[in-house]
């Protein structure tokens, strides 16, 4: 499976589970965006219902911890930060490896 059906499959557990009622604009059509595929629309909905993958908030995760372990100054602290860092980023690869295999995509 592609990414649209893992994009597909995120959103009907969402409307299953009630998430996407209630927001705005819902019964309305999507803005015109002439250059956006029906994918991004799709994650752009998950995200406004607040419905990501696991691997998106550990991307964030990582970014987030790369800006902490650039503003931190002692070695103590440096390492400390490091091994959360180290710890996102495999949490990350497992997530994306997961999804490969259960999705059969590379």
């Amino acid at each position: 499976m592609k990414f649209t059906s893992l994009a597909e499959r995120q959103i009907q557990k969402a409307r299953a589970e009630g998430q996407l009622e209630g927001l705005e604009g819902e019964g309305k059509p999507l803005p015109d965006r002439p250059n956006d595929s029906a994918e991004a629309a799709g994650m752009r909905i998950m995200a406004e219902a607040g419905v990501v993958p696991k691997e998106f908030e550990l991307k964030k995760a990582v970014e987030a911890q790369l800006t902490v372990l650039q503003a931190t100054a002692g070695a103590a602290e440096r390492k400390r930060e490091m091994a959360k860092l180290a710890d996102l980023q495999l949490r990350l690869a497992i997530e994306q490896e997961a999804r490969r295999k259960f999705y059969g995509t590379s």
